[in-house]
């Protein structure tokens, strides 16, 4: 535990002249070392490459435009799942170059294929080839337990504007919640679609698909005078929803039937500057918090009106993500533009500010946060830094064990001393990342998206203890 896994490492790559094939030169053998970044830097001939054994599984797909957000959709395949291969259904909104280009997709990606891997190699041989052994790590991953590669499965339903946010119903996953560049919020239902995929066994590759199709929303609400991003369903009261935009306003949607709900018509009004993200409490079905431009958390309840019960200066900059504990209901994690994410306690709201952790690792603006569904004390985050980072902050340092490990894997390190013990993991290789979650169905599963694609992922020293009740399931 405490071990830093960065899968990321510098190699020496060989820069001579390109003489086609049959043609040979000599480079000598250097060794491979953990590359830190924002502390290393990559020197002429080395490049970064991926290491697989931190990972159980890794793999990355792209459907053509960029999409700012998706959401990982409850299914009934089991409500735990650790045997490969894996299924996961998602969706996800583009943001294309014209308006009427744009769609939400609907994805079923099947046959995702892994390994469970040793936290500490039992031998590392002196004289490493690494590219025999990354060969064989790949025919290894090919298998795990399916052949071939994963499948992906795609459905376009056209959409008019950039997609902003997109929330899938947890008691209800084929209900989605759009917020559109357009100012509008839309609510979709997308089971026609979804029992498709889930009837289809025919896989479409490179992301290739028919044009998207046509479909209304069962709800159009133009009531948010600008466009926004916070959105966010009851994970209690199945069907209420909250949304906030960009003129600092936040409306309540009570559901009215299955296909229809009821918006009031006053919004609440807490922040004095845009509403960057929306998350309900998941013990109490009448609070939920909200984050701002204006640097402030609200806390609010609905039945004490539309004026906040709590506000909290939380960081020096804009406050862009807010994610609440679904294990321990009392912690609120938030996420800023200036890099820095906090740790909150409510329980000891009434005494001030309940800060309790507070990490300035990443330099660029938090984009996503997001604690594990089945780990208490563990989180990602991903950042304008083209990192995704995992947390575990129960973790303390354990000098007498980072030597061990380093005995073990005669690896050099060389990591500063000032890492924060708690940093459990770093993911690269995605620009520009937006958005993350875990799968609440596949621990230690966690899927991402940037500018340049989605990956999934499931780093190698995520250990979840499931309780007995999960266990079992």
């Amino acid at each position: 535990m405490g071990r830093i896994h960065n899968p990321k490492k510098a190699k020496r790559k060989n820069k001579g002249s390109n003489k086609g094939e049959g043609s040979s030169s000599i480079v000598p053998s250097l060794p491979t070392k953990v590359w830190q970044p924002g502390v290393d830097n990559i020197e002429e001939g080395e490049e970064l490459q991926c290491d697989p054994s931190a990972y159980n599984s890794l793999h990355a797909f792209h459907v053509g435009w960029p999409c700012l957000s998706f959401d990982i959709l409850r299914d009934k395949l089991g409500l735990v799942r650790t045997e490969f291969p894996h299924t996961v259904y998602c969706i996800a909104g583009t943001q294309a170059e014209k308006a009427s280009w744009n769609y939400i997709g609907i994805y079923k990606i099947s046959n995702i294929s892994g390994k469970r891997r040793a936290l500490v190699p039992k031998s590392i041989d002196e004289d490493d080839d690494s590219d025999e052994d990354s060969e064989s790590d790949k025919e290894d991953e090919g298998k795990g337990g399916a052949s071939g590669a994963p499948v992906l499965q795609l459905r376009k339903i056209s959409h008019e504007g950039c997609i902003n946010r997109i929330r899938s119903m947890p008691q209800n996953p084929n209900i989605c919640v759009s917020w559109s560049d357009t100012g509008k919020v839309e609510i979709w239902d997308f089971a026609n679609h979804l029992n498709a995929l889930a009837d289809s066994e025919e896989g479409i590759s490179g992301g290739a698909a028919l044009p998207p199709s046509t479909q209304a929303p069962l709800v159009n609400f133009g009531g948010h005078k600008e466009e926004g991003y916070a959105l966010d369903w009851s994970p209690l009261v199945p069907g209420r929803l909250v949304s906030g935009d960009c003129n600092n306003c936040i409306h309540l949607w009570e559901p009215a039937s299955e296909t229809t709900w009821n918006v009031g018509s006053n919004s609440y009004v807490g922040h004095i500057a845009s509403v960057e993200d929306l998350q309900w409490s998941p013990t109490e079905p009448h609070v939920f918090a909200s984050c701002s431009v204006d640097k402030n958390i609200a806390i609010w309840d609905i039945r004490l009106g539309k004026k906040p019960a709590a506000t909290i200066k939380a960081h020096n900059a804009d406050v862009n993500v807010i994610s609440w504990n679904r294990l321990a209901s009392c912690m609120l994690a938030s996420g800023s533009d200036d890099g820095t994410f906090s740790i909150r306690d409510l329980r000891l709201l009434k005494d001030g500010d309940p800060v309790v952790a507070h990490f300035e690792y990443h330099k660029h603006p938090i984009t996503s946060i997001e604690w594990s569904p089945h780990e208490a004390s563990t989180l990602a985050v991903t950042s304008s830094d083209n990192q995704l980072t995992i947390w575990d902050l129960s973790l303390e340092r354990d000098e007498e064990e980072e030597a061990e490990f380093k005995a073990n894997t005669q690896e050099q390190v060389n990591a500063p001393n000032d890492l924060p013990p708690q940093l459990l993991f770093v993911h690269q290789g995605q620009t520009a990342l937006k958005e993350l979650h875990w799968h609440s169905q596949i621990p230690g599963m966690i899927m991402s998206t940037a500018a340049d694609g989605f990956n999934i992922l499931m780093p190698s020293n995520i250990e979840t203890a499931l309780p007995p009740a999960a266990a079992s399931s």
